[in-house]
């Protein structure tokens, strides 16, 4: 399984843009086979910082969805939208398996 992190940097008076372009994706992905993990938008700290996370098995799982995506009439739309509005300024995705989950007790 691999987990998609998609790294954005936004305009941070556009934080409402972004939060419609989220709820949006949180409606595309998951109907096109990924598993939405979420869309976190600045809170404290970095104003221009947000983070869309999902899981795919496989790369080539990815390019299948890639391509149900791009089909996908709501995504295209939220992407037209994004685009359009320019409130996105930089994005980069990278992914990842997973190399620890939380453990239990310490071993002494």
């Amino acid at each position: 399984m691999l987990t998609c992190i998609i790294r954005y940097r936004i305009d941070p008076t556009r934080r409402d843009a972004f939060a419609h372009y989220a709820r949006t994706w949180g409606q595309c992905i998951p109907r096109c086979g990924a598993g939405l993990i979420g869309y976190f938008a600045p809170h404290e700290g970095s104003s221009t910082l947000a983070y869309g996370l999902y899981t795919i098995p496989s790369l080539a799982a990815y390019e299948a969805y890639r391509a149900r995506l791009a089909d996908d009439p709501l995504g295209r739309e939220n992407y037209a939208f994004a685009q359009a509005e320019r409130f996105i300024t930089a994005e980069d995705r990278t992914f990842h398996t997973l190399a620890s989950a939380p453990h239990a007790e310490p071993v002494a």
